[in-house]
Formats: structure tokens, sequence, C-alpha cells
């Protein structure tokens, strides 16, 4: 079996964006790779001017808010670091079993990478001569700066979204067959760990249990 892979456009984001980022990248793409009914839910975001949309399903949307938080947790002990998020999805399959492997097999057939870089701004403020009058304001040009910094993640969100919606309409042949009454692919999400070289393992494991270096292209 293929694994599809997609990497998806790296954005720069602030510590208080992520969250609202993360939710509609991957509720939008586990949404374009629902099978039978959901309920479609429109969420608009709060910072940015973009509608995004969610199966409506509470599980869902517990499992993605819950590997948020601890990529959020992770983020903290990593500052100014670039950093990926895998959401792989997966067949299960019985094998035979024997002593040194397991009896389910998971074969990955599709992974997205969604990359994102932390960042930090400088604070706004203000710096006032001893007579107490404003000499020069920093503050308004970090503000202006943020605007139009936050203009340019917008758009580049917006790109993101455009390239899943590209990539499912493509990229068709690889998905399973579906079965009766199955409404989403299982899938997974894969945050780094504490250590730099952890998701790069996990990543090898993986090919070492579906047999397709292809996955990590």
């Amino acid at each position: 079996m293929n694994c599809e892979v997609c990497h998806l456009k790296e954005l720069d984001v602030e510590h208080f964006e992520i969250r609202e980022v993360l939710r509609c990248i991957l509720h939008t793409i586990v949404f374009h790779r629902a099978l039978g009914l959901v309920r479609p839910k429109d969420i608009d975001l709060e910072l940015f001017e973009i509608t995004y949309v969610q199966c409506g399903d509470v599980e869902v949307e517990k499992k993605i808010d819950e590997k948020i938080e601890q990529f959020i947790s992770w983020v903290e002990k990593h500052p100014n670091k670039k950093s990926q998020i895998c959401l792989s999805f997966y067949e299960v399959k019985n094998k035979q079993q024997s002593w040194f492997t397991n009896k389910i097999e998971r074969l990955y057939w599709e992974q997205w990478y969604v990359n994102l870089n932390v960042i930090q701004l400088p604070k706004t403020h203000s710096s006032k001569s001893h007579h107490s009058k404003v000499v020069f304001d920093p503050g308004e040009s970090t503000s202006e700066e943020r605007s139009i910094r936050r203009a340019a993640l917008e758009a580049s969100l917006r790109d993101v979204l455009f390239q899943i919606i590209k990539f499912v309409n493509e990229k068709k042949d690889h998905v399973p067959p579906i079965s009766e009454g199955v409404v989403y692919f299982p899938y997974e999400i894969t945050i780094p760990s504490s250590s730099d070289s952890a998701f790069g393992m996990d990543m090898i494991k993986r090919m070492l249990q579906t047999g397709h270096p292809t996955m990590l292209s």
C-alpha cells in the first residue's frame, strides 16, 4: 500500500495563535476525509476572518483538542523552535501472530505534516523623556507590524486550507475501500516529544510496521 504524504506550508505563529490555527487545519483534514454521515458545523475563527467546517463529532473534537494541548505544552518547553505535527490515516489489519509481532497491524495510507514556526514578538511599550513627553513610541510601530504579520498569517492559513482541498481532490487512488457503517478512517495525531529525535524515531517505527518508506518522503 502506498502512503501519500502532504507537507503543508509552514506558518509563522505566535503562542496565542497556535490553538486556533491547529484546530482549523486538523479539523479541515478530518472533515474532508470523513466517509459517512456527519453533521457539519461551521466555525468562525476569533483571530482571523476565516470559517472552517468541523464534523460535529464530540469525540473528534476531544481527540484533536487533547493533542493540541499536548503540543502547546511541548512548545512552552521548547520556545522559538520550528515544529511539526503529523496526522496519519491508517487501516487496521489482522496478521498471523508470532513471538516477535503483534496480532494487529496499522497500515498507514496518508500522512499530513503541519509545520509551525512559533515566534515571540517584542511586547509593545512607550518611551518617555524626563519631561513626561512621548519622544518615541515603539508600541505604535510594533502594533502596526503585528497587524501586517497577522494579515500575512491569515493569507497563509487560507493557502494551507486550499492546499488541503487540492490534495484531497487530486489524491484519491490510495484511499482504502469504504467499509459499511464506518464514518471515519482510523487516524492518529503525533506531536514532538521531549527529545528532538523522538519524533523522527516514531516515523521510523511506522516505516518498519508498514514496510513502505514512501511515507517518509
